[in-house]
């Protein structure tokens, strides 16, 4: 769509999924998002389904089962359950950036920007076409692909981005060319992605206050975290966890997914309040599904000749700064301001313009890789001193004084997100970076 609105006729998109489906779970969309899907004319769509964020809530949970079970009331023990850290009012976001930080339907976001794209004559979809890797890099990009159920083929093309995900094929032979070893990692993380329905919630007065609410909560407690909000106009209850991956130890799957027990997600969050035990009880038997989460260190490019990576195939980021799918976002836009400023349909000078995509990109992206990967360990503290700094730092909050550890949620990290135009910067630096590529 970002090439399409600059001017490119010829976009060909081949996309593995036979189509994209009511998939996904909820997904944040954040300003710095909103901003570039406003330029697109896709936003106000995606933003009538969506819920605007006015608050967000960062609660701690106990780390110690045994301590709770000395008290006969245990949700009346100073810090022990469900106590708030910090409270964050966010109603200041649209004022200060033009747009809200909103939360919505990952099916909205895609079929929001879909739509758009079917909107463009020069965008042509391929679903159920599985990519069997790059032949040529240099001067024209050569890539087989191979449609559900027949022969493969081979496409030519002037530019290839890949955006083929953390278990990017086309960055495992980049990598593979440059002698670069950088393998997907572990982080030793998993997730829980859950969705209730405003039906299964609404009987319990608690649970109905969460999906009312225009408030984003994190429950946080000793290796693990919660965070929750309402999405799809407030008809669902979006839940994400963040534990040890303990499941995966024995077997590496192929999705990095697996299907979890009921009993065992329970017992993974045993200590924490009842009103989280009667939230995650919700959850159909047979319907835990549970992600590994996993990265990659920095690879030292993202351009080889006329193909460039894109989105989680160079940048993987965990979940805890809400800017995955954000950061895509603005790789296209950028990859839409530098390859129509590209002076000429030369391979070289093509080369050099997804050169300049990868110096407005790189550094932006890896710092939020690197808050994302950060804010997830201060979240996960056990008891200690650095749980205690890490509390008093929430408790400074309060007063408006200080850093915030969950990074999401702190104005200065918010400033240099929100705050950034990514596509006016690449306008901006487009001819110095060309120069120097």
């Amino acid at each position: 769509m970002s090439l399409a609105r600059q001017g490119f006729t010829k976009i060909d998109v081949y996309e593995t999924a036979s189509n994209l489906g009511f998939v996904g779970a909820g997904i944040q969309l954040a300003p710095n998002m909103a901003r570039i899907l406003d330029r697109f004319g896709v936003w106000d769509k995606i933003a009538a389904e969506a819920v605007d964020l006015k608050e967000t809530s960062i609660r701690r949970e106990n780390s110690h089962l045994e301590e709770i079970l000395k008290h006969e009331l245990t949700d009346r023990i100073e810090g022990s359950t469900d106590k708030e850290l910090a409270h964050v009012d966010l109603n200041y976001i649209r004022a200060t950036y033009h747009y809200p930080h909103m939360v919505g339907h990952r099916a909205s976001l895609a079929g929001g920007m879909f739509n758009g794209c079917k909107r463009e004559k020069a965008i042509t979809f391929h679903f159920s076409h599985q990519l069997e890797g790059v032949k040529t890099f240099y001067p024209k990009p050569k890539f087989t692909v191979t449609p559900r159920g027949k022969e493969p083929f081979d496409v030519e093309c002037d530019v290839l981005l890949a955006c083929d995900g953390v278990k990017s094929k086309v960055r495992e032979q980049i990598l593979t060319e440059l002698g670069v070893d950088a393998q997907v990692q572990d982080t030793g993380q998993a997730a829980y992605r859950i969705m209730l329905t405003r039906e299964e919630m609404q009987s319990d007065p608690e649970l109905a206050a969460l999906i009312d609410a225009d408030k984003v909560t994190r429950w946080i407690g000793e290796k693990r975290h919660i965070i929750a909000y309402p999405v799809s106009s407030k008809k669902i209850y979006n839940i994400s966890t963040a534990q040890p991956d303990t499941n995966f130890a024995a077997e590496i799957s192929a999705t990095y997914t697996t299907k979890g027990s009921k009993k065992q997600m329970l017992e993974v969050y045993g200590d924490f309040c009842p009103m989280i035990h009667r939230m995650l009880n919700l959850v159909p038997e047979g319907e835990v599904c549970e992600w590994r989460l996993r990265t990659h260190s920095r690879l030292p490019t993202w351009v080889h000749g006329c193909v460039a990576l894109v989105g989680d195939a160079c940048h993987p980021t965990l979940p805890h700064l809400a800017q995955g799918a954000a950061q895509a976002i603005e790789d296209a836009a950028v990859l839409g301001v530098t390859l129509v400023n590209c002076p000429d349909g030369k391979p070289g000078s093509i080369n050099k313009s997804l050169k300049v995509y990868e110096k407005v990109r790189y550094e932006r992206a890896y710092t939020l890789v690197d808050l994302a990967a950060a804010s997830g360990r201060a979240l996960h503290l056990g008891e200690g001193a650095a749980k205690e700094e890490r509390d008093k730092q929430f408790e400074a909050l309060k007063k408006g004084k200080g850093a915030v550890p969950d990074k999401w949620a702190d104005a200065d990290v918010q400033k240099n997100i929100y705050g950034t135009d990514v596509m006016q910067e690449a306008q901006d630096n487009f001819q110095t970076f060309f120069n120097e590529a």
